[in-house]
């Protein structure tokens, strides 16, 4: 897919994040959106900066862990849009806990919304993307879908999940009009952490081990907010990886690092990651500020 013009995107998690900017830039490129969040009034502001272009945005507040609202979700797309050429199921969350302290309705929460909604939303939009001349299905997956951290069993489940579902049916459609793609972000600077839910018979976890910090959770979402890539310009990244047909998109330098030490020491690779990744810190300050060409 060369270009995004005239054609119409659909986006979950578009209410803030990598959701939100991939909104934005296909707009600029002159994609339709059909913007989809939980969170009605964040949904508000990724519309005000959509209609900064001249194009189609309709905004829907949707659990997609409910498949009710999702066959709703879709019959008032088409009945908005009439085509799709674009799925991005981007929307997930996460808790806070080791396995053994979290409760089953937390666990089936992250499950449904990270992984049974990419399912659902997939199924529900294939038939109608297969009759687009091009067309493309993109699944946010994580670098968490790659190697694990402690405490973050459920997440780890859902996003390994994604990626496999992802690049198998990717085997099936390929040399076809629909092209299937997993993105692997790395640390992008979003609410996730600040947003998690957290055990409360559990103590501050360490989710930053990865670069050889022990801190609490509030400081974990300032860090991750603070220091990571910005979402625009992980946005660009994804749009890019499409253009190419990268069926597998790795987003962030962190993200290739964490991918080749887990492939080259799959034992000891998290010994590895303080040596290389805090020295990015110091060299990624130009990757946290947006994109500069963008509506506020």
């Amino acid at each position: 897919m060369q270009s995004f013009l005239n054609k119409t995107a659909v986006i979950t998690g578009a209410g803030s994040g990598m959701g939100r900017y991939l909104a934005v830039l296909l707009a600029k490129a002159g994609c339709n959106v059909a913007i989809c969040d939980i969170d009605e009034s964040a949904l508000a502001e990724t519309s005000k900066m959509v209609n900064h272009y001249n194009v189609a945005c309709s905004m829907h507040t949707v659990d997609i862990a409910d498949k009710e609202q999702i066959d709703n979700f879709y019959e008032k797309v088409l009945e908005r849009h009439k085509t799709v050429e674009l799925l991005f199921n981007n929307a997930g969350i996460t808790v806070l806990s080791d396995f053994a302290n979290m409760s089953e309705k937390d666990w089936d929460r992250v499950i449904d919304v990270n992984f049974h909604g990419v399912i659902n939303l997939s199924r529900k939009f294939l038939s109608h993307l297969r009759l687009r001349p091009e067309a493309a299905l993109i699944n946010t997956s994580s670098i968490f879908g790659m190697i694990t951290v402690p405490n973050q069993s459920v997440y780890h489940a859902a996003k390994f999940a994604i990626r496999g579902f992802t690049e198998s049916i990717a085997k099936e459609f390929k040399g076809t009009n629909l092209q299937i793609h997993s993105v692997h972000p790395g640390h992008i600077g979003t609410n996730i952490l600040s947003s998690a839910k957290r055990e409360e018979s559990v103590p501050d976890l360490n989710l930053v081990n990865i670069v050889g910090k022990d801190i609490s959770q509030e400081e974990q979402g300032k860090i991750f907010r603070e220091n990571g890539m910005h979402p625009s310009r992980a946005a660009k990244i994804i749009l890019s990886g499409i253009k190419a047909k990268r069926s597998r998109i790795l987003v962030g330098l962190d993200a290739k690092i964490m991918d080749l030490t887990q492939r080259l020491t799959p034992n000891h690779y998290q010994k590895l990651w303080p040596f290389l990744l805090l020295p990015l810190f110091a060299f990624r300050r130009g990757l946290r500020k947006p994109l500069s060409d963008l509506p506020g």
